[in-house]
């Protein structure tokens, strides 16, 4: 299964939106990725700036492939990549 940047970006929304009992619409995401620092996020709610790691973006596709597609992965089994945009490969 493969999840584009706009679910990953949902995904973020979501997940952020819920952890700061927000809406999702409040949530403002920004991928990025650097060869020093790998995967990103830049998170804004309610006017906080915050960082998302690797693996909180890896918490955030779990959670959404588990609400949208009823399917149950693990981080191992994500794998993010970026060429024009971003996107994560889901194994099976």
């Amino acid at each position: 299964m493969r999840i584009s940047q706009d679910e990953i970006v949902n995904a973020i929304c979501l997940h952020m939106a819920d952890r700061k009992q927000v809406r999702p619409t409040d949530v403002l995401v920004e991928l990025c990725w650097d060869e020093d620092t790998g995967f990103s996020a830049e998170v804004t709610v309610q006017g906080r700036l915050q960082y998302l790691v690797e693996a909180n973006m890896l918490e955030a596709i779990e959670r959404y492939v588990y609400q949208e597609y009823q399917q149950r992965v693990y981080r191992d089994q994500i794998h993010l990549d970026v060429e024009d945009e971003m996107w994560a490969d889901i194994d099976n």
